[in-house]
């Protein structure tokens, strides 16, 4: 799957719950270490989710913090990392469009 067009699945998902599109940005920066011009360059493109998170200068380190189920997995017993890296941001995302506090989902 191309990432501009889960981007646009996830934008439209936390908009519905009146989030902002700041929001979800900070969430995938925060996760992945890209910058706002990276980030746009990598929805502007047609990258897939594979190319999307090689790219990714760094995943956070407090990545290990987010735990839970997410389409019926719990995300720190995923073993593929691509998948795993996937369904943390798919847990980030749900996270912010239920309504939680930034400072929760950022793990701070």
């Amino acid at each position: 799957m191309r990432f501009a067009l889960i981007y646009d699945l996830y934008l439209k998902k936390v908009e519905r719950k009146n989030r902002s599109k700041a929001e979800l940005n900070q969430i995938i920066e925060w996760l992945t270490g890209y910058d706002a011009v990276a980030l746009q360059k990598q929805i502007d493109s047609d990258h897939s989710m594979e190319i999307f998170f090689t790219q990714a200068p760094a995943l956070n380190e407090n990545v290990t913090l987010i735990k839970g189920v997410i389409c019926g997995y719990r995300v720190e017993e995923i073993e593929d990392p691509l998948l795993q890296k996937i369904r943390y941001l798919d847990k980030l995302v749900d996270e912010l469009a239920k309504g939680k506090k930034m400072e929760k989902i950022l793990r701070q």
